[in-house]
């Protein structure tokens, strides 16, 4: 993917300033690893994804409005052969499914240690897929146990709601995040209470939390 000899050069986007200051350290001890942007949002990730044409997209997914999921399904349109890795804080195997689904290259956690961050980002350069190797092993036993998330009706785009409803944000502020109008998103919620069988706001949630989609306290 890269020339011989020269740098990998990577966009870094995560919401948390200190978080992204101390894995471009973490990266740039190696001399075959360059950090060329880093952002804390959506929209400023798309702007410098298409401004600086990083080779790899070491991308968070919670990050605010807007999640990383939906910010590389953005990228991916742009240029369809994006290479993006997925670094969160979520083990839970729905998001994982998710992302791959939309197109992530790799999936790493931030409980690994660091050295995997830097191994997904050499496999990926050279046009391998990683996967951390405790995401491996629960996908691998989800796939054999061949049980299904709830959530696996979805739609990409009404996972994107649901997760957004999670955190709190209203019709109005899920409509101007995504770029649609209230109607719609309100649509959106009605068939997502239907397909999980959820029959207020209140169970909507709980429904999510048992699914792994509520965020951290």
């Amino acid at each position: 993917m890269n020339d011989a000899g020269s740098p990998v050069s990577v966009l870094l986007v995560d919401d948390h300033a200190v978080v992204r200051e101390g894995y471009i350290r973490l990266l740039e001890r190696h001399g075959d690893i360059v950090v060329i942007g880093e952002a804390g949002d959506a929209a400023t990730a798309h702007s410098l994804f298409c401004h600086l044409d990083p080779q790899i997209v070491v991308m968070d997914i919670s990050m605010p409005g807007t999640s990383g999921i939906e910010a590389m399904r953005r990228m991916l349109h742009y240029k369809p052969d994006a290479r993006v890795l997925v670094f969160s804080m979520h083990e839970d195997i729905i998001f994982v499914r998710r992302a791959l689904q939309a197109g992530a290259f790799g999936y790493v956690t931030k409980a690994s240690a660091p050295n995997v961050l830097v191994q997904a980002i050499h496999a990926i350069a050279g046009g391998k897929r990683y996967l951390s190797p405790e995401i491996a092993q629960k996908l691998a036993l989800r796939d054999f146990a061949t049980d299904k998330d709830a959530a696996g009706s979805l739609s990409a785009r009404e996972f994107e709601v649901l997760r957004l409803l999670t955190q709190g944000q209203s019709i109005t502020e899920i409509a101007q995040s995504l770029g649609l109008n209230a109607k719609t998103v309100a649509n959106h919620q009605t068939v997502i209470k239907q397909k999980l069988g959820a029959e207020s706001a209140i169970q909507l949630l709980t429904k999510a939390g048992q699914l792994g989609l509520m965020p951290p306290e």
